[in-house]
């Protein structure tokens, strides 16, 4: 089955390959190959603002910039170029070799995205959908910024071999689960990847952001446990070292913002149908996977847990404003509307929920707690802004829960 909602460029090569940019404080931010562990390293759309919307017959459960730099420039982290081979293990890819580090890169996703930039690198040439790369957020980092208007959309109709051989004479890596594109297309066979990676460019990831895949019957990994990971293909052990610090410390003020278990709202995250003025729902339990990190970390109560509402991956069924009203969560976190502002989703979702006669009856509706629900792919700087964002949202935290400019300085190299 192919991804359903594909918006973007179509997918292919045009133009230069290294053609967008990461900026930091106005100037352009240099791969920064880190001198690193060089030994074998085993590592145990039809409407709506955001493009994540899309028709969503997966209900947003898809997992799925280049820049000049400064050829030869210091090593952003202080360090030299790896210039031996070294292999990275993770499943379902297995062992990986690597001749050299790799400069230029594919990623299936925001999460896997986002952590290269979070590495120091440019920015992939390509992502399944750019629509469902949420760019927006670096805004909260100080002077970091991306553009994504040259990066490629893999995946329109259907995705294509071809386009995948044509980008891998650039790419030095498809960060991406193999494995996500068999289970999730029917024209693909195991011998298309095995052509691909023949002709040079290997795959290395796996589908984090969800667990409710059947297909996905191997090892899954939290956001670190993949972060860690592609630290070692990137040969950046140090940054992805100092954001874990940071990582740690924002749990830390996690842990004194959420309150106790019975004092915690019920919420309910779905995805809109249709996303500016929804009639149904598809509805999400909270589960492991990345794309609820978020909502686990501070400790929500699902409300669907307890009923006989089903995940969304289960039956592709969908819930209605009756059976809404029956639950009636405390919070209502609505996904596919993250191109909105606060106020455009006010102006639209929210304003449309108050005017309808059942919706407007909801506790959540008639206390004001309708809000955007967070992106379905996250990486270690999305899930920051998040997360924050998040504990306004459920929690009314008024206030930063971590360093912005630390995250700034890690990004751009400077975290002795």
């Amino acid at each position: 089955m192919a991804e359903d909602h594909a918006t973007g460029e179509q997918a292919g090569r045009s133009g230069p390959t290294r053609r967008d940019f990461v900026t930091y404080g106005g100037s352009i931010v240099a791969a920064g190959l880190l001198a690193g562990c060089t030994d074998s390293a085993d590592s145990g759309s039809t409407g709506g603002g955001d493009g994540d919307a899309g028709n969503e017959s997966d209900g947003g459960g898809n997992d799925g910039d280049g820049s000049d730099g400064s050829d030869g420039a210091d090593d952003e982290s202080g360090g030299e170029s790896a210039s031996e081979a070294y292999t990275v293990t993770m499943e379902p890819v297995g062992p990986v070799e690597f001749d050299e580090v790799p400069e230029t890169w594919v990623a299936n996703n925001g999460s896997w995205a986002d952590m290269g930039i979070a590495l120091g690198q440019d920015p992939p040439e390509a992502v399944y959908l750019t629509s469902r790369y949420h760019t927006q957020y670096y805004e909260e980092i100080p002077g970091l910024s991306v553009d994504k208007s040259g990066m490629t959309s893999l995946w329109e109709s259907e995705l294509d071999v071809e386009n995948f051989l044509a980008l891998g004479e650039d790419a030095d890596v498809f960060v991406m689960d193999p494995n996500f594109i068999l289970g999730r297309t029917s024209n693909w066979e195991q011998d298309d990847i095995d052509q691909i990676e023949s002709a040079g460019t290997p795959f290395f990831g796996n589908s984090i952001f969800s667990r409710g895949y059947e297909w996905h019957d191997y090892e899954y990994l939290t956001l670190y446990e993949a972060f860690e990971n592609l630290a070692e293909v990137f040969q950046e052990r140090e940054r992805y070292e100092a954001f874990d610090t940071v990582h740690e410390e924002f749990q830390n003020e996690l842990d004194e913002v959420v309150p106790p278990e019975g004092d915690r709202p019920s919420v309910a995250v779905m995805w809109p149908q249709p996303v500016d003025e929804p009639t149904a729902f598809s509805p999400y339990l909270i589960d492991e996977g990345t794309s609820f990190k978020q909502w686990r970390d501070l400790g929500v109560e699902d409300a669907f847990a307890t009923t006989e509402v089903r995940d969304f991956h289960s039956d592709r069924g969908q819930v209605d404003y009756e059976t809404l009203l029956e639950i009636d969560p405390d919070v209502l976190l609505l996904r596919g509307n993250e191109a909105k502002t606060e106020t455009e989703f006010q102006d639209t979702v929210v304003s449309f929920m108050e005017d309808h006669n059942v919706a407007s009856r909801l506790t959540a509706v008639e206390n004001g707690d309708v809000y955007r629900g967070g992106s379905l792919y996250q990486g270690p700087i999305t899930n920051l802004v998040l997360t924050e964002r998040a504990a306004g949202q459920v929690y009314g935290v008024d206030g930063e829960l971590f360093d912005r400019q630390r995250v700034a300085d890690i990004v751009s190299g400077d975290f002795e």
